[in-house]
């Protein structure tokens, strides 16, 4: 059976990309996949690609599990969200690959990385939880803060805005769009640019330019989805 998260090292360059075949759903095993492929990023002192597969990003959580409810789904929530504050604090930069398709807790973990690449195309970038009849977890919005240009925090989270690539750029949830088939290699190249910036410099003032989303986030967790 293939692995739904693949890590490929190359010249401090961690390349991790996400593959169940289908839409990247952040299932219990994708996102356990992710945390174990960061873990190992970290150990290498490496700087983060993380990228979906041609088309997709991720489609957002396992919607079999979500709609099933119970402790399962409360248990993926959680682990999604953070998934999301882990990257927010990673000690070295992360660079999202977004290759297609980036929804709801897809866009999350978009948001959630030190620089975006998203794949120039007919893509949707978006918060759709509104528009499925979803109030937004607050933990959710506090990671949309953290990118989302003020202008457009009340259009992604209120009003379910489907942005295109280059839309999203303009909204803050995007840094750069490029053909579908540079998403990759652009994310890895802006990676080894990374790689020239100082660990300790880099991982402090990350920590303290988003001190107070992460406070928000960490309390919008326990609050919203308490450990059992």
């Amino acid at each position: 059976m293939a692995e739904i998260v693949v890590y490929e090292l190359d010249g401090g360059v961690a390349t991790v990309t996400m593959d169940d075949g289908k839409v990247n759903a952040l299932s219990l095993s994708m996102l356990g996949a992710i945390g174990v492929a960061l873990d190992r990023a970290d150990a290498d002192g490496a700087v983060v690609v993380l990228a979906g597969r041609p088309g997709r990003f991720s489609g957002g959580f396992d919607l079999g599990v979500l709609n099933a409810g119970g402790a399962d789904a409360r248990a993926m929530l959680r682990a999604g969200f953070e998934l999301s504050e882990r990257m927010l604090r990673f000690p070295n930069p992360i660079v999202c690959g977004v290759t297609g398709h980036a929804i709801a807790m897809g866009l999350f973990l978009v948001c959630s990385g030190d620089y975006r690449i998203g794949a120039d195309g007919p893509f949707r970038i978006t918060a759709n939880e509104v528009a499925i009849g979803l109030t937004l977890p607050q933990s959710a919005i506090e990671i949309l803060r953290v990118r989302a240009a003020p202008a457009h925090l009340q259009r992604a989270a209120n009003l379910s805005e489907v942005y295109t690539p280059a839309g999203a750029v303009t909204a803050g949830l995007l840094d750069a769009v490029v053909p579908p088939d540079d998403v990759v290699s652009s994310a890895q190249e802006a990676a080894r640019g990374f790689l020239a910036l100082d660990r300790t410099a880099h991982a402090g003032t990350k920590l303290r330019v988003r001190e107070a989303s992460l406070t928000a986030l960490r309390a919008a967790i326990e609050a919203e989805f308490p450990a059992t």
